[in-house]
Parts: C-alpha cells; structure tokens; sequence
C-alpha cells in the first residue's frame, strides 16, 4: 500500500510541478538571448513567479517519493509504472494550460496506460 501511495506522488507531484513551471515559464516568454548576463536576469525574473516556486516543491517531492519507491521496489517495475506521468501531463496540459491536445496524442496516452497495466499485472 505504500508503495502505491509513493508512486501516485511521484505521478502526481512530479506531473504538477512541470505543470506549474511550464505556467511559470509561459509567462515569462521565450529565451532569445543567451549571453550570461541576459540568462541570469531572466533567472532573476523565474524565480520572482510563485508558480515556478510551487512547481520547483512539488517536484523535490515527487523526486524524494522516488527515492523512497526505488527502496523498496524493483526498478524494472518503478520506471514504467511513473509512465503514468505522460497520461497526467496530457490531462493537465488540457484541464490546466488549456493546451489543445490531438487525438493523436490521447492515443498515444492510451497506448502508454495500457503498457502501464501490463507491467502492473505482471507486479510480483
């Protein structure tokens, strides 16, 4: 049982944060000059946004969650179960970002759920 609740956090936490980071990064614009002083004042600007911050704990979270998973589980088994993490990126990209995702990539999504489910049965 512990072991599922550390892989929903991995799943979870870690899907969240780059959600939150993405928002983060979304609303600073893109990189176009990359001298050093130009990347560390744009630095300086991510690190003033709340949802970077938000987004940086939730994946020392899901980080430390995997730590503790890999302790106590197979890595065979941990690697493609966190899988589930494309399927959460999907979903919160759209729910979230309001991202368009294509019929294409929820295939893409189903197809990964159901390698997911194979290595879960396949558990012990």
């Amino acid at each position: 049982m512990l072991e599922l609740i550390l892989l929903s956090l991995v799943v979870a936490a870690g899907t969240g944060g780059e959600l939150c980071i993405s928002r983060a990064m979304k609303a600073l614009g893109e990189v176009h000059d990359f001298r050093p002083a130009a990347l560390l004042q744009f630095a300086g600007r991510a690190i003033r946004l709340g949802w970077m911050w938000i987004g940086i704990g939730l994946m020392t979270l899901a980080f430390f969650s995997l730590l503790a998973t890999l302790s106590m589980e197979n890595v065979s088994f941990v690697v493609p179960v966190t899988a589930l993490s494309y399927a959460a990126g999907a979903v919160g990209a759209a729910l979230f970002l309001r991202e368009k995702v294509t019929r294409q990539r929820w295939l893409g999504v189903l197809i990964v759920c159901l390698g997911v489910t194979l290595v879960w049965l396949s558990r012990h």
